[in-house]
Protein backbone atom coordinates (compact mmCIF):
# COMPACT_ATOMS: atom_id res chain seq x y z
CA UNK A 1 0.00 0.00 0.00
CA UNK A 2 1.53 3.38 -0.84
CA UNK A 3 1.88 5.70 1.78
CA UNK A 4 -0.76 9.26 1.42
CA UNK A 5 0.82 11.98 0.05
CA UNK A 6 2.54 14.43 2.91
CA UNK A 7 1.01 18.38 2.56
CA UNK A 8 4.15 20.66 2.03
CA UNK A 9 4.14 24.38 2.72
CA UNK A 10 4.63 26.61 0.53
CA UNK A 11 5.29 30.50 1.09
CA UNK A 12 4.67 31.58 -2.70
CA UNK A 13 1.61 32.55 -4.47
CA UNK A 14 2.62 33.71 -8.01
CA UNK A 15 0.58 36.54 -9.83
CA UNK A 16 0.66 34.58 -12.96
CA UNK A 17 -0.02 31.12 -14.03
CA UNK A 18 1.74 31.05 -17.15
CA UNK A 19 4.72 31.34 -18.79
CA UNK A 20 5.49 31.26 -22.64
CA UNK A 21 7.94 32.00 -25.13
CA UNK A 22 7.39 35.40 -26.64
CA UNK A 23 5.80 35.62 -29.93
CA UNK A 24 3.97 32.68 -30.16
CA UNK A 25 0.18 32.20 -29.47
CA UNK A 26 -0.84 29.87 -26.43
CA UNK A 27 -2.83 28.09 -28.01
CA UNK A 28 0.05 27.34 -30.32
CA UNK A 29 2.07 26.14 -27.33
CA UNK A 30 2.57 22.48 -25.72
CA UNK A 31 3.10 23.19 -21.75
CA UNK A 32 4.60 21.90 -18.76
CA UNK A 33 2.42 21.72 -15.65
CA UNK A 34 4.63 23.19 -12.55
CA UNK A 35 3.22 22.02 -9.19
CA UNK A 36 3.10 24.87 -6.49
CA UNK A 37 5.37 22.55 -4.27
CA UNK A 38 7.63 22.46 -7.33
CA UNK A 39 8.11 26.15 -7.55
CA UNK A 40 8.89 26.46 -3.90
CA UNK A 41 11.33 23.95 -4.38
CA UNK A 42 13.14 25.93 -7.33
CA UNK A 43 12.58 29.37 -5.32
CA UNK A 44 14.06 27.85 -1.81
CA UNK A 45 17.20 25.78 -3.53
CA UNK A 46 18.26 28.02 -6.63
CA UNK A 47 16.49 31.79 -6.05
CA UNK A 48 17.10 31.80 -1.98
CA UNK A 49 19.98 29.79 -2.29
CA UNK A 50 18.75 27.12 0.62
CA UNK A 51 20.51 23.53 1.33
CA UNK A 52 18.41 20.85 0.64
CA UNK A 53 17.64 20.14 4.78
CA UNK A 54 17.14 23.83 5.02
CA UNK A 55 14.95 23.97 2.33
CA UNK A 56 12.76 20.35 3.00
CA UNK A 57 12.47 21.57 6.72
CA UNK A 58 11.16 25.04 5.90
CA UNK A 59 8.46 22.97 3.03
CA UNK A 60 7.75 20.49 5.93
CA UNK A 61 9.20 17.30 4.12
CA UNK A 62 12.30 15.63 4.54
CA UNK A 63 15.42 16.10 2.43
CA UNK A 64 15.03 13.18 0.42
CA UNK A 65 11.63 13.77 -0.87
CA UNK A 66 12.40 17.84 -1.13
CA UNK A 67 15.01 16.37 -3.66
CA UNK A 68 12.82 14.65 -5.84
CA UNK A 69 10.35 17.52 -6.08
CA UNK A 70 13.46 19.91 -6.60
CA UNK A 71 14.38 17.08 -9.49
CA UNK A 72 11.28 16.76 -10.96
CA UNK A 73 10.63 20.75 -11.04
CA UNK A 74 13.73 21.33 -12.91
CA UNK A 75 13.23 18.54 -15.20
CA UNK A 76 10.24 20.22 -16.25
CA UNK A 77 11.88 23.34 -16.71
CA UNK A 78 14.63 22.55 -18.56
CA UNK A 79 12.02 20.44 -21.12
CA UNK A 80 10.14 23.79 -21.39
CA UNK A 81 13.24 25.68 -22.42
CA UNK A 82 14.64 23.27 -24.54
CA UNK A 83 11.53 22.29 -26.24
CA UNK A 84 9.67 26.07 -26.50
CA UNK A 85 7.16 24.98 -23.97
CA UNK A 86 4.68 27.00 -22.19
CA UNK A 87 5.20 26.38 -18.79
CA UNK A 88 1.49 26.31 -16.79
CA UNK A 89 1.76 26.98 -12.62
CA UNK A 90 -0.90 25.02 -10.90
CA UNK A 91 -2.21 26.39 -8.40
CA UNK A 92 -3.58 23.75 -6.01
CA UNK A 93 -4.91 23.76 -2.31
CA UNK A 94 -1.58 24.22 -0.83
CA UNK A 95 -0.96 25.84 2.41
CA UNK A 96 0.32 29.61 1.75
CA UNK A 97 1.61 31.06 4.89
CA UNK A 98 -0.51 29.63 7.18
CA UNK A 99 -3.51 29.96 4.95
CA UNK A 100 -5.00 27.13 2.36
CA UNK A 101 -5.24 28.81 -1.05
Amino acid sequence: MVRPRKNCRVNVDPRVDFFKPRGIPLSQLKHVALEMNELEALRLADFVGLSHQEAGTQMRVSRPTFGRILGRARQKVADALVHGKAIQIRKALYSIEGTIQ
